[in-house]
């Protein structure tokens, strides 16, 4: 357990530092740092199946034609998300992006009574509420919804939602991902070098190496999370999941120096105060039922 604690607190620390490599970046455009995370991801995990000799599970999965259009359908929500977050840290969008991961579970939450026909609990639907009036008081006080946030959310709590109903493993099922999107992105790639757009080439060797690092940047912190989420309660691992999200927005105010006034923390003390309601109550249902019946 221990290990597994580890592990996952080591894969949401490095989902929380991400800013800081996509701003080393920022000289590329979005769509390009996109693609290359997807060409380069794909290097990644064949090198680890082929280590593993883990190849079993493409035979089966090819003759499932429902299997692989859920898988599509995720992959096109993991790249959905991945541009937002790219854009949005390169645009000076730290802490929004951060706001959109503490939205995350909540989002997540409702889904599974929307789709899933889920039943909330009391205290659950009072954390959707609290989180509910924080989105409205950023958009009341801003004249604008926090799109950036929501759209996170959501693409990454729809993600997760096909995630849960699916087959494969978290290796076989990112595999499979970045099979899927490998076409689009090296054909696109191919596409903008044809045309002298391409950025990789005539970028400087410490930023072509950093585009090659895409790869292993994304694959390892979701192995990581894979293998600790296995090994310890969801209580923990929710917990947990907060690590990501608050390291953006501390790197979002202190590094990066991005305005963070009173309007923006009420609006996130309001769902923060619905993700502890959310927490809490889990731990206490969570500690109830492992108490023995009188």
């Amino acid at each position: 357990m221990q290990a597994g604690i580890l592990y996952a607190a080591c894969a949401y620390a490095i989902w929380g530092v991400f800013p800081v490599y996509f701003k080393a970046l920022q000289a590329v455009p979005p769509v390009e740092i996109l693609l290359h995370r997807m060409v380069w991801s794909l290097v990644f995990v064949v090198i680890v199946l082929a280590w593993r000799k883990q190849w079993s599970w493409l035979a089966d999965v090819a003759r499932k034609p429902k299997v692989l259009a859920g898988f599509a359908a995720s992959a096109l929500a993991l790249s959905g998300n991945w541009f937002i977050y790219i854009w949005a840290v390169n645009n000076g969008r730290v802490v929004d992006s951060s706001l959109g991961y503490f939205i995350n579970p909540l989002f997540s939450v409702l889904l599974g009574y929307l789709i899933l026909g889920e039943r909330l609990r009391p205290a659950q639907w009072a954390a959707v509420a609290l989180a509910a009036g924080g989105v409205l008081w950023l958009t009341w006080h801003t004249a604008q919804l926090p799109w950036i946030a929501l759209a996170l959310a959501t693409t990454f709590g729809l993600y997760g939602l096909l995630r849960k109903t699916a087959s494969l493993g978290a290796l076989e099922g990112f595999s499979l991902e970045t099979m899927l999107l490998f076409p689009i992105a090296l054909g696109s790639l191919l596409l903008l070098a044809s045309h002298q757009q391409n950025s990789f080439a005539g970028a400087p060797v410490s930023q072509q190496l950093l585009l090659l690092a895409a790869g292993p940047i994304t694959a390892v912190p979701l192995l990581m999370f894979a293998y600790g989420a296995r090994r310890i309660p969801l209580s923990l691992l929710g917990l947990l999941q907060y690590i990501g999200p608050t390291l953006q927005l501390l790197l979002g105010v202190w590094l990066y120096h991005e305005p963070f006034g009173n309007v923006k923390l009420i609006g996130f003390s309001l769902i923060w105060s619905a993700l502890a309601v959310y927490t809490l109550e889990g731990l206490w249902r969570n500690w109830r039922m492992k108490q023995p019946a009188s």
